[in-house]
């Protein structure tokens, strides 16, 4: 190994350190905690070793956030193995709710909070984003082919679902369901969203 790639490996041997902790920190304490200095403390580095490799705050958690669409896909690949794709819409809205339920803060820092996507410049595409949609729009593309759902515009199907799915799933892990008995909910969920891809499927 030439001293070149050994130097490469080591930066992304501390990059992913530094990443894990943030992660770790998030979980544990919340975003507005879990800061620079918390991060070097848990590495026992000092805030400064940080700063070689981040620009900011917002910059390790926007990493932070690829790393929880990293583990959003492979539960999507997972679903490829399913034949029929409007099968595999029903699941990927499944898998999509679970995965929420399991990491309520990574799914906030995903799909809601600013700082993630502070840390993008006005001209940055925001490619896992990206991904993730043009994966859901293909399978929403392949069902209205297939004649297994309605015929309609793929782009307005496809945000038609990940809005509505968005919707109930930030309500459910932001306990916005008060109003309803928690074994209540374990029901009331998955039905509504079996209704909602009714309404989409073609009889």
């Amino acid at each position: 190994m030439g001293i070149a790639e050994r130097k490469e490996r080591e930066k992304q041997g501390m990059k992913d350190l530094i990443l894990q902790a943030a992660m770790d920190l998030f979980v544990e304490e919340g975003y507005e905690k879990a800061s620079i200095r918390k991060i070097a403390d848990r590495i026992e580095y000092s805030p400064a070793t940080i700063y070689l490799y981040f620009k900011d705050k917002d910059e390790i958690f926007h990493a932070v956030h690829e790393k929880g669409f990293d583990i959003f896909f492979v539960r999507m690949e997972k679903l490829a193995v399913i034949a029929d794709p409007f099968e595999r819409l029903e699941k990927l809205g499944e898998a999509y709710l679970h995965f929420a339920r399991e990491h309520p803060q990574l799914y906030d820092l995903m799909f809601i909070m600013w700082g993630p996507m502070d840390a993008l410049k006005d001209d940055t595409h925001w490619h896992c984003g990206m991904r993730a949609h043009t994966a859901l729009r293909d399978i929403v593309r392949e069902s209205i082919e297939s004649g297994r759902m309605k015929p309609m515009d793929v782009d307005v199907a496809a945000m038609a679902v990940w809005s509505f799915m968005h919707g109930i799933v930030s309500l459910h892990i932001r306990n916005r369901f008060r109003m309803c008995m928690p074994e209540d909910l374990e029901k009331i969920i998955p039905e509504t969203i079996a209704t909602m891809f009714r309404l989409f499927r073609q009889e």
